[in-house]
């Protein structure tokens, strides 16, 4: 029984990693680089998107986004603000956005109109690390507020992924939050992983992590 278990799983995941490669060529075919963004609940993620939309604007680049949440549209709403295209993907019970979903989301966009695409996935630190869904690199912030061992304790998400952003910088001093051990336990997982730290609130360091991204 438990090897019947084993083969399902494997076969959930090559048929979601078939779609991502779709996804993605998909993508690439209308020239936009798609990139995954990853985190807690509160970590950031939307925040980081209304501060990247204006830099991208300034480097004459479009913006769109797929906003995956499992019920309602509080991100989506506040990207719409932005004045660019964005779709709305709920999961419904799910932890998490997988390939088809996005698949599903990107007939809805006018892709002709985008250069760069953020697919922000759901507030989760483990659902979302097995499912590919087809961007070009994934992006994962985690927040000084969550804890400086929020890292150690999340090894998969970090070793999967291409950016991490340490956000909330200014409020390390006020909750007790050793920065420099949560960028060495990205390291210690993910030794080439490239490390920023932001504070979303005044926009410090986002311009060098979106040189990065667009690298």
């Amino acid at each position: 029984m438990h090897h019947i278990d084993v083969r399902i799983e494997k076969d959930v995941y090559d048929v979601n990693n078939h779609i991502a490669d779709h996804n993605a060529a998909h993508l690439k075919s209308h020239g936009i680089r798609a990139f995954d963004l990853l985190g807690a609940i509160g970590s950031g993620k939307t925040a980081l998107i209304e501060r990247l939309v204006p830099l991208l604007v300034a480097k004459g680049k479009r913006a769109g986004a797929i906003a995956g949440d499992v019920y309602g549209d509080d991100d989506f709403k506040r990207i719409k603000a932005l004045g660019i295209p964005v779709y709305n993907a709920n999961t419904g019970k799910e932890c998490h956005l997988d390939a088809h979903l996005v698949e599903h989301a990107i007939e809805h966009l006018p892709l002709d109109d985008i250069d760069v695409l953020f697919i922000e996935n759901v507030g989760n630190m483990v659902c979302p690390t097995d499912f590919r869904l087809g961007a070009e690199k994934r992006i994962v912030i985690v927040s000084s507020t969550e804890g400086d061992d929020v890292v150690n304790k999340h090894p998969m998400m970090f070793r999967d992924c291409t950016i991490g952003v340490i956000n909330k910088t200014d409020l390390a001093p006020l909750v007790g939050c050793n920065i420099d051990r949560m960028e060495s336990d990205m390291h210690r997982y993910n030794p080439g992983m490239k490390v920023f730290r932001t504070n979303l609130k005044t926009g410090d360091g986002v311009p060098a992590l979106l040189e990065e991204i667009l690298l």
